[in-house]
């Protein structure tokens, strides 16, 4: 192998080790596989940083972080009609649904998922700019973010890494 080789190789692994996933929606069926990569990343020994903005900032906020929903309107893959989304009560039905399935699987909430995810050392940053649209302040994230960054930040993280946008 020439050197030129082996640092295309080096560089490959270096890149592969990087995880950036932006979140930016905040129901249930987005933010579980949001963590799941991550924490699986993390145990994989990547170095993982997640990037909430707009709604995905439901998920690290004190107030709606153990109350996310399932949308039960434009959502193609619940297992009924999507005009059958609009009769009151059917967000809370699929939600609740939901949770119960969750529940059978023995999975972890998603405040729980939160903590694992720090626990882990996939580092939270909540996004500066969704923050001052939406009224957010620093008091309203839950204690495992590391920081409020922009998108140049963010653009940085993710840099020669894998970047997932969900």
């Amino acid at each position: 192998m020439t050197v030129t080789q082996a640092e295309k190789t080096e560089e490959r692994i270096q890149t592969s080790s990087k995880l950036l996933i932006i979140l930016s929606k905040g129901t249930l069926d987005m933010v579980y596989p949001a963590f799941m990569i991550a924490t699986t990343g993390a145990t994989m020994g990547k170095d993982v940083h997640m990037f909430f903005t707009f709604w995905g900032m439901n998920s690290i906020s004190r107030k709606t972080v153990g109350s996310l929903k399932v949308a039960s309107v434009g959502n193609p893959g619940l297992p009924m009609p999507n005009i059958l989304g609009m009769i009151p009560g059917m967000t809370a039905l699929t939600t609740s649904m939901m949770k119960g399935k969750i529940e059978k699987a023995k999975m972890p909430s998603i405040p729980d998922m939160v903590k694992m995810a720090k626990d882990l050392g996939v580092k939270l940053h909540a996004c500066s700019t969704t923050m001052d649209v939406m009224g957010v302040s620093k008091d309203d994230l839950v204690p495992e973010v590391d920081d409020i960054v922009g998108a140049a930040t963010m653009l940085e993280l993710g840099e020669g890494g894998q970047i997932i946008f969900i």
